[in-house]
């Protein structure tokens, strides 16, 4: 009989291919696999909440897989055994036994991405914050985040001709902040859709210097035509920083 566990852990995504498995390249769910198949001394398979695109980095990433042993979750000794074998820039946080028929990805209620920028030149910043030095209208950003929430469809922030049967979102919240020459970009929703996080960024930037309008910014949304909106931002700006699940999915180890 085999039982279900969620993984919680991160990743700096920086010389990945994302997370799923690609035929040619290199990605996190390989290298878990691979940890974790040998750790345990099994044929492990590790499906993820979502996928992040190459480059983009998970502060808080989560993830299910199933085996026939027990008692794998709580085991300090465990996760240290994996992390040793883990490179650097991939890390396990915990292990949490769930019922059998949880999903990472399609039990998920929200998730909550940051997007990291830098106005000043900052060597420490590199490969996980975007160097953007215009000057910007943070106000004005702020404004066109609040009409965001207004919307559900957005086809205009959508890479092309991905298999979803719909682009139908909901925002529950969308805001920059400011801490001296780093901008911090969070938003959270019930799901996204591919490459809509940087679209709405790249955007957002150009309401913020000024390039459009708060006008443009709600036609942009209502022409559902991606060759209207910004260009992306570029992928090493973005986190996965947070995923939330209903309760009663995890089971208690008492």
């Amino acid at each position: 009989m085999t039982q279900r566990y969620f993984i919680q852990l991160s990743y700096k995504g920086t010389k990945y291919h994302g997370w799923q498995i690609q035929p040619n390249a290199i990605s996190v769910q390989e290298i878990l696999n691979k940890a974790f198949s040998t750790i345990l001394r099994e044929d492990i398979e590790i499906t993820g909440a979502g996928r992040t695109d190459t480059g983009v980095h998970a502060s808080y990433f989560m993830a299910h897989f199933d085996t026939s042993q027990k008692d794998l979750h709580n085991n300090s000794k465990l996760n240290f055994k994996i992390n040793g074998i883990l490179p650097n820039d991939i890390s396990i946080q915990e292990i949490f036994l769930v019922k059998d028929d949880a999903h990472a990805r399609f039990d998920a209620t929200s998730r909550t991405y940051h997007y990291c920028l830098h106005q000043q030149k900052d060597p420490f910043l590199t490969e996980t914050s975007y160097y953007f030095s215009h000057k910007l209208d943070i106000d004005l950003m702020n404004k066109a985040c609040e009409l965001l929430k207004q919307f559900t469809d957005f086809t205009s922030f959508s890479k092309l001709h991905t298999d979803v049967k719909t682009n139908n979102c909901n925002i529950a919240n969308a805001f920059w902040a400011q801490d001296n020459h780093i901008l911090k970009f969070e938003i959270t929703a019930d799901r996204f859709l591919r490459n809509m996080v940087r679209a709405i960024v790249g955007t957002l930037l150009d309401i913020g210097k000024y390039k459009i309008t708060l006008k443009d910014f709600i036609r942009i949304i209502e022409n559902k035509n991606r060759s209207n909106a910004g260009t992306s931002a570029p992928a090493h700006g973005l986190f996965l920083s947070n995923i939330t699940y209903d309760r009663d999915i995890f089971v208690s180890s008492t």
